[in-house]
């Protein structure tokens, strides 16, 4: 808009359209910055119990910690959880239906099948 060179009477305007633009630029970043933060975010063991679905009690945790049936991360004595992995976790605790376990049964079956007459 302004690449010649600004008289002292333009120099409100450019202002104006410099200061227009950086709101856009601003707009842009706030509305993609959550996306960026919600996929990865450490939490500590306090955030841990109040992030789970079910709210367990700090030495429950410390009981699948020993089991290691939780993903972790350990710096010093610090435990640290990232909210992907602890994401990925809890979707992988689904129970499958008695309808998928017969279907995977059947399918299991029909593969080892011996096969003819002997």
């Amino acid at each position: 808009m302004f690449s010649e060179e600004l008289s002292f009477n333009d120099v409100p305007k450019a202002v104006a359209h410099l200061i227009n633009k950086v709101d856009k630029i601003e707009t842009l970043l706030n509305a993609k910055q959550p996306q960026a933060q919600e996929g990865d975010q450490w939490l500590n063991l306090n955030d841990l119990c109040k992030y789970h679905p079910d709210h367990p009690a700090k030495p429950t945790v410390y009981a699948w910690i020993g089991q290691r049936s939780i993903p972790y991360h350990k710096k010093g004595k610090k435990l640290m959880f990232l909210k992907s992995e602890i994401d990925t976790w809890l979707k992988e605790g689904r129970r499958k239906t008695a309808a998928e376990i017969q279907a995977e049964a059947q399918q299991f079956v029909t593969a080892n099948k011996k096969g003819g007459n002997k």
